[in-house]
């Protein structure tokens, strides 16, 4: 309880040296935050990246097993399980591929916003130092000829915390921002080659063998 005390007393000052720009860079924090957890889910939800069963259903449709390709995709819980499904079933060939960018352009929804989060995180923060350097000399010039240099350096400690505070926003959006987009790139790498191998296989379907 003292300790969720303290930090609640240390977060207020931050807040009231940062001024309106901290306030700011905080909210854009929480939004971050939730926006990271929220796709996160999402992709843990879709499967991404999770493709045992569709790589086995993969093999297996290639040397013409199709009905364990069609076990094995009935078992996957992919969200390009039903994709392959239809492409199994011989269906329209560009029809499963604009689904199928349909399904990626839901999962990098909000990948434009940390983008632009990480981006702008700190011109914000410099936004705000500039501020409190012009605060700082507005300060010095009001002291005329009683300067003081501990008030030169008391608002350059205050302006620069808007500019850590807007880099320890950028730093791991921009962290976060490269792991999805990296695990929707071999996402789109997986996807055509899977739909490549079901639309053209390797071998014919086996046939069972009759006995004379």
């Amino acid at each position: 309880m003292i300790s969720f005390t303290n930090l609640s007393a240390s977060l207020a000052q931050i807040i009231k040296t940062g001024g309106p720009v901290v306030v700011l860079l905080l909210i854009v924090s929480i939004l971050t935050l939730s926006l990271v957890l929220y796709k996160t889910w999402q992709f843990r939800a879709a499967h991404v990246g999770r493709h045992r069963q569709l790589r086995a259903a993969l093999a297996a449709w290639d040397t013409g097993e199709r009905a364990a390709a069609r076990a094995h995709l009935h078992q996957s819980r992919s969200y390009l399980a039903p994709l392959l499904t239809q492409a199994f079933d011989d269906r329209d060939s560009d029809r499963i591929e604009a689904e199928t960018e349909a399904d990626f352009a839901t999962l990098e929804r909000g990948l434009g916003a940390l983008d632009m989060i990480a981006q702008l995180a700190p011109l914000l923060g410099l936004f705000g130092t500039v501020l409190g350097m012009i605060e700082a000399f507005q300060t010095l010039q009001s002291a005329g000829s009683s300067v003081d240099p501990s008030l030169l350096a008391g608002g350059i400690w205050v302006a620069l915390l808007t500019t850590a505070a807007g880099l320890a926003v950028a730093m791991p959006t921009a962290l976060f921002l490269n792991w999805f987009e990296g695990r929707m790139q071999r996402e789109r790498v997986f996807a055509n080659q899977a739909l490549r191998i079901a639309f053209a296989p390797a071998a014919p379907p086996q046939t069972p063998v009759q006995a004379a």
